[in-house]
């Protein structure tokens, strides 16, 4: 099998980060690794990473405080992975979650799951976030508004490679890999629930929230987005 990567970046995850790195070892093989970048959490998130005692597991902790874009960029880029996972902190991957997204990646190049979202207890609030956010694949649909969701996305390698390095103004990173995925490559939406995504007050992630922001930022956000697709795919 083809070697896989998964990167997850933190920020005081002390609660949930052992859970979830646990919940993915299960599911990997000896030559796989996960990929951690670490924004300088000031909880014991590294200690608990650490302690786990895995060689697969890698840790970077960053010297600044970069935010969630950045930090899981440079988690992205020490992937040496095929195939590519995002995850988050606080979430716990299913069984089977692996298998059934890598048969899907043998045949398309970006692959979503659906998920269930839950409380921090795990008890579920929504159980298909697909349904509630109507994910799906297109170009235009995911302009507007966005299903791409980073915790349920993995992708080739060769999708990472054209994503790479994420242009300075991206509002996040799943929507950019997304629409680089719908662009140049081929998307598929799997509705299969394979991951638990926990909903908290302190997740870094606000995919799954509605949206607090005015519709002149949210329009400005396409328009970047738009520019930086152009610019990435026809003139590099």
């Amino acid at each position: 099998m083809k070697k896989i990567s998964v990167c997850l970046a933190t920020y005081n995850g002390q609660a949930y980060i052992k859970e979830q790195i646990e919940s993915i070892l299960r599911q990997l093989s000896i030559d796989d690794e996960i990929l951690i970048s670490d924004d300088r959490s000031t909880d014991e998130t590294v200690s608990i990473i650490e302690n786990i005692g895995d060689a697969r597991i890698s840790v970077v902790k960053n010297e600044n405080n970069n935010g969630l874009l950045r930090n899981i960029e440079t988690a992205l880029v020490k992937a040496t992975g095929f195939y590519i996972f995002l995850a988050d902190q606080d979430d716990v991957w299913l069984s089977g979650k692996v298998k059934s997204m890598v048969a899907a990646l043998d045949l398309y190049h970006v692959v979503v799951c659906d998920c269930s979202v839950t409380d921090e207890n795990l008890s579920v609030i929504h159980p298909s976030f697909f349904h509630h956010q109507n994910s799906g694949s297109g170009l235009l649909k995911n302009l507007w508004r966005n299903s791409y969701i980073g915790c349920c996305m993995a992708m080739r390698r060769e999708v990472l490679d054209k994503a790479l390095p994420f242009p300075k103004d991206t509002p996040m990173h799943d929507w950019w890999i997304g629409l680089v995925g719908e662009v140049a490559f081929s998307t598929q939406f799997i509705s299969e629930s394979l991951v638990f995504h926990r909903r908290h007050g302190n997740n870094l992630s606000l995919t799954s929230h509605s949206s607090s922001f005015t519709i002149f930022r949210r329009l400005q956000w396409r328009m970047v987005l738009v520019k930086n697709l152009f610019r990435r795919l026809y003139f590099t």
